[in-house]
């Protein structure tokens, strides 16, 4: 058998405890540690880079296209303003009263024996209540009865179109004065009237019917 003599055995064992101090090791993982996280914050500069080029374009295009959505948004606001004008407008028309259909409602309800001395009317700002007042002469046989004619003619006609009109004598007298009509002379009395109605459309017969039905079971 072979005798063998390790001279190195000293040196060798130097080494390898060299190779395993635990001091390099740690400096190993240490290095190794330290690359990963230089890797990883790279990595998230990188991103971050990219964020930061994609948020400039986007400031790039909104400050392109701001001063066109604030111009469209001061003109929606104008359109808003006129369309809301033009809305109160529409219900100022439609609500308001006109006195020409009145009036020729009036001019067909005055007979030969009636002349229209003054007339003083007034409609309420929401237009669905209007006051009339009517100073009128009436010349006839009967000049009262003329007057009172008149009168029932004017409610009947005014109840065709508008609804609760009331037609109401505030003043009826004879005059001492005769005027000539027809060659005729002729008793006058002078006559005052209140008329009042609403400018809404009377109510249907039917809706009158319901009405009057509880009225009748009574």
């Amino acid at each position: 058998m072979a005798l063998q003599l390790n001279l190195l055995h000293e040196e060798i064992t130097e080494q390898r405890q060299r190779q395993r101090d635990p001091l390099k090791l740690g400096i190993y993982a240490l290095v190794a540690f330290g690359t990963l996280l230089f890797l990883w914050y790279g990595w998230n500069a990188y991103q971050t880079i990219q964020t930061r080029n994609q948020l400039r374009e986007v400031e790039a295009e909104w400050n392109k296209v701001e001063p066109k959505v604030t111009a469209a948004q001061k003109r929606a606001t104008e359109l808003r303003k006129i369309i809301d004008s033009t809305k109160l407008l529409d219900g100022i028309i439609d609500n308001r009263f006109y006195w020409a259909p009145f009036l020729a409602q009036l001019a067909g309800c005055v007979s030969p024996e009636i002349q229209i001395i003054s007339l003083d009317g007034n409609a309420a700002s929401d237009g669905n209540s209007v006051t009339v007042g009517l100073e009128g002469l009436s010349a006839a046989t009967e000049p009262r009865a003329a007057a009172e004619q008149f009168r029932q003619t004017l409610t009947e006609e005014l109840g065709k179109k508008y609804r609760n009109a009331k037609v109401e004598f505030r003043n009826l007298e004879d005059l001492d004065t005769v005027v000539n009509l027809a060659g005729v002379p002729t008793s006058t009395a002078r006559f005052v009237v209140n008329v009042s109605f609403e400018t809404k459309a009377p109510a249907p017969d039917s809706e009158k019917v319901t009405a009057t039905q509880p009225e009748a079971q009574k």
